[in-house]
């Protein structure tokens, strides 16, 4: 796998199985050097964010991201390898598969309720597919879907940097996109939702993709003004707003708590993070990576209050001026960001005999099913049998997963038989440097680590039973993304493999 120049565009060239192949060098995602990536088969995956794309087609197979690579024209003469595209075509960095749209003729509708990536994916599987009903996407939002990691990593990001499609792209592919809509209640007897406008739309399948909302504050002054948490467009710009040249206080040392921290380092006065563990990532990461996240920060003058809690928030004249902990510390602050955790949005299902857990998250098979006909659910909000994990039931809000479900959703509701085998992919940036997180740790009871973590550039194992579960590193590429190759295409990554100096089975 190598780049090479045509004309000024590189392009990716691939030998894989004797033959040789040509496509996009650039991951659609986020851009991406794909040579940079793991190649197993006829796949290759992003080294950033774990997108996968079949060399053969261009195709994208795993996500994030929305479009396929362009694919060029190769022939070998001679010992020599020839690589040629159409000059139309040549500048492109990225292909939108081929889409219908709405036949009016055709009297189907598909409701998708939430506006993220697993509606979007959906609405857009189905159009690649040939459906040619009506598609209706409802969300609460102000916008249409837009690239929801980037609200706690770049805060005051402008609409045209996050939406995921321009609103032409709505229209041309008959997608109908109801933004500041959204659902009250399901009747799945008379295939019929209420919206909070007081409409009653029907439908003929229905996809549950509402997400998760940030849990709430329930202490004392958690309604005073500057109380704030990250759950829209509007609340991260008016935290950027809110926080220039003031005290902000973090409470949550969760993911969300650590990006804003992370942000507002060079832009508020000072900043304090509220944490219940020693450190942050303590359960999900463990505490030597969660230590050195902490230090990160903490150079950069964030100041952590760990195995603390708050007891109260006080205001003046209904506005914030302090936080008072559990351990009787007070802290000065003109904001408050919760970043405590997050509830499924899925209280409208309250009095439906759609299925929901003890966390309220909707119940859904393989095939993104739940237990009523022509009812589907995707993302955060719902609970699912995870392949890695001998098809445990999880609830897991990863962007890429979330993607993920939405296509497995309009492909069963295609009557084309497909199941989730997604392996979960994350990461999370903290002052620039990003950690990438492959696999399904929760249980895991030891940590082999490579390279230093105290140096800021490491790969972790996590182990259960004898086997890797998943793995985390930092400036370590692309290991992370072949973990997630490896565990998708069934392999089962010992502990001694990890324990080994050899990681030439890791690509290293």
């Amino acid at each position: 796998m190598k780049e090479v120049m045509l004309e000024e565009q590189k392009v990716l060239l691939v030998r894989t199985q004797g033959q040789y192949r040509a496509v996009g060098s650039r991951c659609s995602h986020y851009g991406a050097p794909l040579v940079k990536g793991t190649l197993v088969g006829d796949r290759v995956r992003c080294p950033f964010h774990g997108a996968c794309f079949n060399v053969n087609t261009g195709d994208i197979e795993e996500y994030p991201g929305l479009d396929s690579l362009p694919c060029y024209k190769v022939k070998v003469e001679n010992g020599k390898v020839y690589v040629s595209a159409n000059k139309k075509t040549l500048g492109l960095t990225k292909r939108v598969r081929e889409m219908s749209c709405r036949a009016p003729e055709v009297n189907h509708t598909v409701l998708l309720i939430g506006g993220g990536p697993a509606s979007l994916l959906c609405a857009e599987t189905l159009r690649q597919n040939n459906y040619e009903g009506r598609v209706i996407m409802v969300t609460k939002d102000t916008l249409p879907p837009f690239d929801k990691p980037k609200l706690s990593k770049a805060m005051n990001s402008e609409t045209s940097n996050i939406l995921l499609r321009p609103p032409e792209f709505f229209q041309q592919h008959g997608i109908e996109v109801w933004t500041e809509k959204e659902a009250l209640s399901v009747n799945t007897e008379k295939k019929t939702v209420k919206l909070n406008d007081g409409t009653m739309q029907p439908y003929d399948q229905l996809l549950i993709s509402t997400g998760c909302r940030a849990r709430p504050l329930s202490c004392p002054g958690s309604d005073l003004e500057g109380v704030m948490s990250v759950q829209t467009y509007e609340d991260a710009k008016g935290i950027h707003r809110s926080c220039e040249g003031k005290k902000a206080v973090i409470i949550g040392a969760s993911f969300i708590g650590m990006e804003v921290a992370s942000y507002l380092s060079d832009k508020a006065v000072s900043v304090a993070m509220v944490g219940n563990s020693a450190c942050p990532f303590k359960k999900s990461l463990g505490p030597e990576i969660g230590n050195m996240t902490m230090q990160m920060l903490e150079e950069k003058n964030v100041k952590f209050y760990m195995n603390d809690g708050v007891q109260e928030i006080r205001g003046e004249k209904g506005m914030v001026s302090m936080v008072v902990l559990k351990s009787g510390a007070i802290l000065e602050a003109d904001v408050v960001i919760a970043g405590i955790g997050v509830i499924p949005n899925s209280d409208f299902l309250m009095g439906s005999e759609v299925k929901t857990d003890a966390m309220k998250a909707v119940i859904i098979d393989k095939f993104m099913r739940t237990n009523i006909p022509d009812v589907f659910g995707a993302g955060d909000v719902t609970s699912f049998p995870l392949s890695i994990r001998g098809d445990q039931r999880v609830n897991i809000g990863h962007w890429q997963l979330a993607h993920a479900h939405g296509r497995v959703a309009a492909l069963n509701m295609l009557r084309k038989e497909t199941h989730i085998n997604s392996v979960p992919f994350f990461w999370t940036v903290l002052l620039g440097k990003s950690i990438r997180y492959a696999g399904f740790g929760e249980g895991y009871t030891e940590i082999i680590f490579k390279g230093k973590v105290e140096e800021r550039k490491f790969l972790a194992f996590y182990i259960k039973d004898g086997v890797v579960v998943a793995a985390a590193s930092l400036m370590f590429d692309p290991a992370a993304a072949r973990v997630a190759e490896l565990m998708s295409t069934g392999q089962i990554i010992t502990k001694a493999q990890a324990q080994s100096d050899d990681l030439s089975w890791l690509g290293m």
